[in-house]
């Protein structure tokens, strides 16, 4: 049957949107080294290592922009998802644009968990492999079955806290510990994760509880993929958000000692 869906669903279109994201994060990440190369001072001071993870936080930050901002549009400015704006289950729902959305973050997600395998363990243990394999794995089940992009969506918005964890790593490689900026960036990374990866992943499980009779029509992997993906996605936040809390009272009491 997935052999079957997978002929039928995964046509050309979704094949080059996935081309297309990998073509953009090299594109990426070939452009922030040359604009950082160019234009910040702090680069050049930077061990080969430390270049090219400050790279590829280009690339995982450009691809959370476009995600957050494609997911929110999908699920609150368009009719896609509104009740009673279409006569199909909210989880058969779909659009060309969000097909091609999944294709791209397909292109990332392959593209950043090559990297992060090549340079293992240097730009991530692995929570992070397991993190990408079950988003990828998700995310392509979603597009060649058209089934539950809803709760895909709402996953990727979670990605809009990237740029504030990917801003505090260039802070701190820059030695800006102790300026402003970290320490607000480290309170807006705090409110963020709470909304984006706590708050939103609550109401994630309680509408999949409140729409379970249609959950239950979702063919059989991909009923248990959510089953089991979303709380290991849910749990990993959860850790995630008690280090992030641990490391803004920390350094909220340094500044506070500094004053």
């Amino acid at each position: 049957m997935i052999r079957k869906m997978v002929m039928e669903s995964f046509t050309g279109q979704s094949v080059w949107c996935v081309l297309c994201g990998i073509f953009m994060c090299i594109m990426v990440y070939r452009l922030t080294e040359l604009y950082s190369r160019l234009f910040l001072n702090v680069y050049a001071k930077l061990t080969e290592r430390e270049k090219m993870e400050w790279n590829n936080r280009g690339i995982s930050t450009v691809h959370a922009i476009a995600v957050a901002v494609g997911s929110f549009y999908f699920l609150v400015l368009s009719d896609l998802f509104g009740e009673g704006s279409h006569n199909q289950s909210i989880l058969e729902r779909l659009s060309p644009q969000s097909d091609t959305l999944f294709g791209i973050s397909i292109g990332y997600f392959v593209s950043d968990l090559g990297m992060i395998l090549w340079y293992f363990p240097e730009l991530g243990g692995l929570e992070y492999v397991l993190h990408h394999a079950l988003s990828m794995f998700s995310i392509l089940l979603s597009l060649i079955s058209g089934q539950g992009q809803f709760y895909i969506l709402i996953v990727l918005f979670s990605e809009s806290t990237t740029p504030f964890v990917n801003l505090r790593w260039y802070l701190d490689v820059a030695k800006q510990k102790s300026s402003k900026l970290y320490i607000c960036n480290g309170v807006a990374l705090f409110l963020g994760w709470l909304v984006a990866r706590i708050i939103l992943f609550i109401y994630f499980f309680i509408h999949m509880y409140l729409h379970f009779d249609e959950v239950k029509k979702i063919f059989p992997l991909g009923f248990y993929s959510l089953l089991t993906v979303a709380p290991i996605l849910a749990v990993m936040n959860v850790f995630w958000f008690w280090k992030i809390a641990r490391g803004m009272m920390k350094t909220l009491s340094k500044a506070k000692h500094v004053q």
